[in-house]
């Protein structure tokens, strides 16, 4: 299992600038996202890394994406992100079966769910959550289909500590959470399934809470 150290962003932030708060990141080592657990089926790699901090009240999360192929068709929150260029933070704040799961289009398009176990249902954040997690994208926020040649996009993404609205995770600092970090595209001319945490399934699957990595939450 990897382990990561969550630094706490340090200094006064203007969270209403995303450009300062990917700049602020920059302090942050980039974590990369390249383990093809399914690589004779799906053997592309993207060159996809991301950064994560915190403070009292936020998330902060940064992924930086070179790929073949970007498309961007979702328009609705909640909807099936996952079709096309994705990125995606999954979080137990218990470490047991349950999760949360925050996906992100290449153009900002979000869904979040929640399940208590793997094999439920899942529950999706009510539109004010939906409204409160800001994401901004260097592609912009049109959507467009697929487009193939050599793109290099950033997307960066801040989360209130509330949007895990099953849980009350009140201050993080000298936690233990553990979660797991993807890219993907499923419907991509080359479909493909990244993790930062190795996922030992047959098949691709990201909701997997057992194979999520530990997160520990720093005060530096």
């Amino acid at each position: 299992m990897k382990e990561l150290t969550v630094s706490r962003l340090s200094g006064k932030l203007d969270i209403q600038s995303l450009p300062a708060i990917a700049a602020a990141l920059e302090q942050i080592t980039a974590q990369p996202v390249d383990v093809l657990n399914w690589k004779d089926a799906y053997p592309y790699c993207p060159e996809v890394s991301f950064r994560l901090a915190y403070d009292d009240k936020n998330f902060y999360l940064r992924y930086d994406v070179r790929e073949k192929h970007i498309r961007a068709k979702a328009t609705d929150n909640n909807g099936p992100v996952w079709l096309d260029s994705c990125v995606e933070f999954f979080l137990s704040p218990e470490n047991n079966e349950e999760y949360y799961n925050l996906e992100c289009s290449c153009i900002g398009t979000k869904l979040l769910g929640y399940k208590k176990r793997p094999s439920d249902t899942p529950q999706h954040a009510t539109v004010e959550i939906m409204n409160n997690i800001r994401c901004e994208s260097s592609l912009g926020s049109q959507p467009f289909d697929e487009r193939t040649g050599d793109f290099s996009w950033q997307l960066v993404a801040v989360i209130p500590l509330h949007s895990f609205w099953n849980h009350t995770l009140g201050s993080l600092e000298g936690k233990t959470m553990h979660a797991n970090f993807y890219k993907c595209g499923d419907e991509l001319t080359e479909p493909h399934f990244l993790s930062w945490n190795p996922i030992q399934t047959l098949e691709p699957s990201f909701h997997q809470p057992g194979f999520f990595g530990k997160l520990i939450f720093s005060a530096i």
